[in-house]
């Protein structure tokens, strides 16, 4: 804690004390207003919702419209931490950031188009699920569900909360660290309130409300930043020469706190340490990282899942990529406007100065986004960016706390009960029910809570210039052995449960290795009078090996060793991976069970309906450790179809009419033409 009052202390020195600062009675009613509304959205959408039910409470009954499906994609996406780290990376060195906004247009289109066709088909809830009955056994899943936790909870969350504790700490004026914790547990308890309640509708619904509120208020600052800086030529034309008037020298005696002549261009050199966002990482790297998180990742396929057809699945991933054609505007141009504006504070280039500025001696571009808000806003305007703030915040809290407890009740909870089951401990049944299910799912998002509760010291010491960075950094090294793995799950029949196991651990001990050694040794920053203490292997390797580079060559090694394994061991049958694969998503034959891996058992398959489910003589033949997870039961109603109508079910959710597949089609060749067109324009 002596660490989180010496940033406080910081804090208090520069930025909480500006004047102007403070809140009016005006922007408090806008506050106040917008928690009102958005509790009415939730709590009508949560009464209405079959939230009682496993896929009323985490699918919402696969019945939602492609607007808040797209909407709910969007602001999933879009949390705090992209206002504070969009802005600030803005203002450091330009646009090349919205590169990764950019790219995501492409990344929506696979997942419309490729990748939820076979997820609908197969009618799984979770990713790891879907990995389950694609290669048995137990392992792959359960290690792709504790890895999502973590994620969630040490990524996700904690760069969100720290976004948005630094912006309300700025708009609040208050510098206590009680005060800062009491207005986390407030965000946290909305968020959690919204969620236990109602389940994905309720959130599916606050998240469309809240996107509407994100839009509007930021292209109200955006417009009001640019009539500041006189313009969109004259922020062009200023920006690069937007330096503080106290500048540190590096050890190579150059100054710092510069801007690179390729600051309006999102093509970027690959030359080691000239540019943040080297061409190649951006096209292949970027591509491998957004796959992972837009293609499989729970908190975004979840709302996809969500829809009532196909049509609205596609139509709902379109919709959220005409949105992320947005940020660039409405957060990134901002972020430079601020520089502009406010150079000494944004672009400060002195540790100690930096330090007493925002608490951070690497830089304090993160409040670039605070400071135009609480600056260039009349009074009622500030509060509305404020709620938009919270509501970028709640957004992925919900989102995130929805698709956490999906995952620990769906494939870990139903594990444990089953195991516990088997040895008949305190007369524990093998399969829960359905309501078990969603009160499971109620009180894992409370623990969650406790757990975001307990990290907030750690986010705090965390925070600094490079919190974006940071985010993308962490996801190349976890995120390409999981892309690997399920493209060639998804494309390649092939693949079988060991090449995919030893693929990903190969390719978690190698990402691992890189976070370690990344992060165990600290860059000091620009100006610092503190020596570079890292061997000279790892100023070698890790400085001139991008984070996005090495994602490539670690999707390449995962690849190589899922196939060669793969090949090695004898394939899964054909009858054991009917709508499992890309190829054979529209296939009406009634599945066989992976009982067990492929490498220990050369029978594999055993008799069970097109959800991975066996019946009671198979179960009984199987290994005590393969915890096979039937999901009758699942949805209250469902028991009386036969298997083969349950077949029907999921391949007719694939059926588009004509009109609107042609529609849908043309409106994603338009979609990407622009979205390219962008990409050459500032390139």
């Amino acid at each position: 804690m002596a660490e989180t009052t010496t940033l406080m202390e910081g804090l208090d020195e520069g930025v909480l004390l500006t004047e102007g600062s403070k809140l009016g009675w005006p922007d408090l009613v806008v506050i106040i207003l917008y928690f009102i509304f958005v509790l009415a959205v939730g709590l009508i959408s949560s009464w209405k919702s079959k939230k009682d039910s496993v896929s009323g409470y985490f699918m919402a009954s696969r019945s939602m419209h492609w607007i808040p499906v797209g909407a709910s994609l969007f602001a999933s996406n879009i949390g705090s931490g992209h206002f504070i780290g969009l802005a600030g990376s803005g203002a450091a060195s330009g646009i090349g950031v919205a590169g990764f906004e950019l790219n995501a247009i492409f990344v929506l289109t696979l997942l419309g188009w490729l990748f939820v066709p076979v997820y609908m088909s197969c009618g799984i809830f979770t990713m790891p699920e879907y990995l389950r009955e694609r290669f048995g056994g137990q392992r792959i899943r359960v290690y792709l569900s504790f890895l999502a936790l973590l994620l969630y909870i040490f990524t996700k969350i904690s760069a969100d909360l720290y976004a948005g504790a630094l912006f309300i700490q700025l708009a609040m004026n208050k510098n206590s660290a009680e005060w800062l914790y009491l207005s986390i547990l407030f965000l946290l308890g909305i968020a959690a309130i919204f969620t236990i309640a109602g389940g994905l509708t309720a959130v599916v619904w606050t998240d469309f409300v809240q996107t509407v509120l994100m839009i509007v208020g930021a292209f109200i600052l955006m417009a009001t930043a640019l009539v500041k800086v006189g313009g969109y030529e004259a922020l062009v034309e200023d920006y690069p020469y937007a330096t503080a008037t106290i500048r540190a020298t590096n050890a190579a005696n150059e100054t710092c706190g510069g801007v690179g002549d390729d600051y309006m261009n999102l093509i970027r050199t690959i030359e080691p340490g000239k540019s943040d966002y080297p061409w190649t990482g951006m096209v292949f790297g970027l591509t491998i990282n957004s796959i992972w998180y837009w293609c499989t990742d729970q908190v975004i396929v979840q709302r996809t899942l969500a829809a009532k057809d196909m049509t609205h699945a596609k139509a709902g991933c379109l919709l959220a990529s005409y949105l992320k054609f947005l940020p660039l505007w409405l957060l990134v141009i901002p972020g430079m406007a601020a520089r502009v504006l406010y150079t000494d504070r944004v672009a400060c280039a002195d540790p100690e100065e930096c330090y007493k500025i925002c608490g951070s001696p690497g830089g304090c571009t993160n409040i670039a986004y605070a400071e135009l808000v609480l600056n260039i806003l009349p009074t009622g305007l500030a509060g509305l960016m404020l709620a938009v703030m919270m509501a970028a915040l709640m957004s992925s809290l919900t989102s995130i706390f929805n698709s956490a407890s999906t995952i620990f009740t769906i494939d870990i909870w139903r594990l444990l009960r089953r195991w516990a089951g088997k040895r008949g401990w305190a007369g524990a049944t093998q399969e829960p029910s359905a309501r078990e299910l969603v009160i499971v799912g109620r009180v894992f998002v409370l623990v969650l809570v406790v757990i975001s509760v307990i990290w907030i010291p750690v986010i705090q010491n965390s925070g600094n210039s490079q919190l974006f960075d940071y985010i993308q950094a962490i996801s190349s090294f976890l995120a390409p052995p999981i892309c690997a793995v399920y493209l060639l799950a998804i494309f390649w029949p092939s693949t079988n449960e060991p090449g995919a196991f030893w693929g990903l651990m190969t390719g978690l001990a190698i990402g691992m290795l890189r976070f370690i050694v990344q992060f165990s040794y600290v860059i000091p920053p620009c100006g610092s009078e503190e020596e570079d203490l890292r061997p000279w292997i790892v100023r070698t390797l890790v400085g001139n090996v991008h984070y996005l580079h090495f994602g490539c060559i670690l999707w390449i090694i995962t690849g190589i060793i899922t196939i060669s394994i793969s090949l090695l061991n004898p394939p899964i049958p054909e009858e054991c991976l009917y709508r499992l694969t890309y190829w054979s998503r529209k296939d009406m034959r009634v599945r066989k069970l992976l009982a067990r891996s492929s490498s220990s058992n050369p029978d594999p398959c055993a008799e069970g309906n097109h959800h991975g489910s066996s019946n009671n003589g198979n179960m009984e033949k199987m290994n005590e450790m393969e915890f096979e997870q039937p999901r009758t039961g699942m949805e209250e109603g469902e028991n009386h179809l036969t298997e083969e109508q349950k077949i029907k079910e999921s391949v007719e959710f694939l059926t588009e009419t004509p009109f609107w597949r042609g529609m849908l089609n043309w409106n994603a060749v338009i979609l990407l033409i622009l979205a390219t067109f962008t990409w050459g324009f500032f390139a």
